[in-house]
């Protein structure tokens, strides 16, 4: 991504800031269990920017705050400070905001960019390994292609950072990982410093339709059998890695492991409210916290038990029907999720085109809320694309909200972000300025589609 790599050296040769330093320690369980390997620890160091004051615009907070004619000082990578007539250092560069809106980045949380990159090849299917129904030890990370098109595509669309996940074949398809979209060169390089790592498990007709004819599961009462069985052995391998004699490293068992420690979160694909009731039930059995459903037609079904157990619905805005388990999908299902007491949801893509335009599927929401008289500010739906999501991947500490010290990961739309007429003009990650729609030298370019006539557009959308 050389036109992104100039601009960015550009801006360091002119006096730019030091940046805040990244740190990615393994992490480890209360039992001792290892679920990080330092070999792939984060590599990312956020490029070295100067000061940027935009100023005079909505500003959503993405904490339900709103403000009007307010500014936002971006310094040393963080966000500085929020507010009215801000004053910022002489070396600032400044953005008039009038007529604008400011946001956080958009957060996906739940992406296959890069495991399935464009263009779409079975040399580049690389999100399910289905080769067993349990294939916790594999890692998402090892397939990820930074040159995939669409990590700009999506930087267009004003995200800023996104869970790539393993595909959902599997009753427990692997490792997810979460990443700054940044221009890079290997996948260490993108890693959110200090992320946990996910774990993509899957309930309903996948498992048991890839698996039905190759040994099982072929029923839902064999992939929860599945389930109990695989936590059971991995019961067992915690307790024996915190003894004396803890014996060979198992990678399978040590990822189910740190899951039902918490030191990594569980992302499960399931659409029906019945299942998504039975894996909570299992989650109590084995005294692990399930962090999101994805998908989740049928949340809507049992919004308040979600809420009251803290679990995240990582949903679409109106895909339903393309199969029996999501038969029973509503237009209401994410104001549903998100009005019940706790409730938190999320608006997710699992699609390289819908991760272009979360804005767009946000506002679909509001309106079908807003038919059946659900009433959704601007405010309060960019927690979807915001603060919820940055919750349910365990980053809000350090991104999700425009508060002072968290990353300067910022996007400046041309208008209302929720209506069909808005586009990100321009995108800061970590303080650094990485896209501008008026400016081609920042709009990532992969290697991969360099001397390609679609690459003339600098992969602005």
């Amino acid at each position: 991504m050389s036109r992104l790599l100039t601009a960015a050296l550009a801006v360091a040769l002119s006096g730019g800031c030091a940046t805040h330093a990244s740190s990615d320690k393994p992490a480890t369980g209360a039992s001792g269990t290892h679920v990080g390997a330092s070999a792939y620890a984060s590599t990312y160091t956020p490029i070295a920017s100067p000061p940027v004051l935009i100023t005079n615009a909505t500003v959503l907070i993405g904490d339900g705050q709103r403000l009007e004619a307010a500014d936002v000082l971006l310094q040393d990578g963080r966000i500085q400070a929020v507010g009215a007539a801000l004053a910022a250092p002489a070396n600032a560069q400044r953005i008039d905001g009038t007529g604008k809106w400011i946001t956080p980045g958009m957060i996906d949380v739940h992406s296959h960019l890069g495991v399935y990159p464009s263009p779409g090849a079975s040399a580049h299917s690389d999100g399910n390994e289905m080769t067993a129904p349990n294939t916790a030890q594999v890692w998402a990370e090892h397939s990820v292609w930074p040159q995939d098109p669409g990590f700009g595509a999506a930087l267009a669309g004003g995200v800023t950072s996104l869970q790539i996940l393993p595909g959902s074949a599997n009753l427990v398809g692997g490792r997810g990982v979460t990443l700054k979209n940044v221009a890079a060169t290997t996948v260490t390089d993108m890693k959110f410093p200090g992320a946990p790592y996910g774990l993509k498990m899957a309930c309903g007709e996948n498992p048991k339709r890839v698996y039905g004819q190759k040994g099982g599961p072929a029923t839902r009462m064999g992939n929860v059998a599945g389930y109990r069985a695989a936590l059971i052995d991995a019961a067992d391998y915690r307790r024996k890695q915190g003894g004396d004699s803890p014996g060979k490293r198992d990678l399978k068992l040590e990822t189910m492991a740190g899951a039902m420690d918490g030191d990594i979160l569980v992302h499960i694909h399931c659409y029906r409210a019945d299942e998504m009731a039975q894996m909570l039930d299992l989650a109590k059995e084995f005294d692990f916290k399930v962090t999101a459903f994805h998908h989740g037609v049928e949340a809507y079904k049992i919004a308040d038990r979600l809420g009251a157990e803290g679990v995240c619905g990582a949903l679409w805005a109106d895909w339903w029907g393309f199969k029996m388990e999501a038969f029973d999908g509503i237009q209401e299902n994410i104001a549903i999720v998100d009005r019940a007491p706790g409730g938190c949801a999320i608006v997710h893509s699992d699609s390289d085109e819908g991760i272009q335009r979360l804005n767009q599927e946000a506002a679909k929401v509001m309106a079908a809320a807003g038919r059946a008289g659900i009433e959704i500010t601007p405010e309060h739906a960019i927690r979807w694309l915001t603060e919820n999501a940055a919750k349910s991947l365990g980053v809000l500490e350090q991104t999700g909200t425009l508060t002072a010290g968290k990353m300067g990961d910022v996007v400046l739309w041309n208008g209302n972000p929720f209506t069909v007429y808005a586009l990100a003009e321009h995108v800061w990650i970590d303080g650094a300025h990485v896209f501008d729609r008026t400016d081609p030298s920042r709009q990532p370019v992969s290697d991969f589609m360099l001397g390609q006539g679609a690459a003339a557009n600098g992969g602005a959308r």
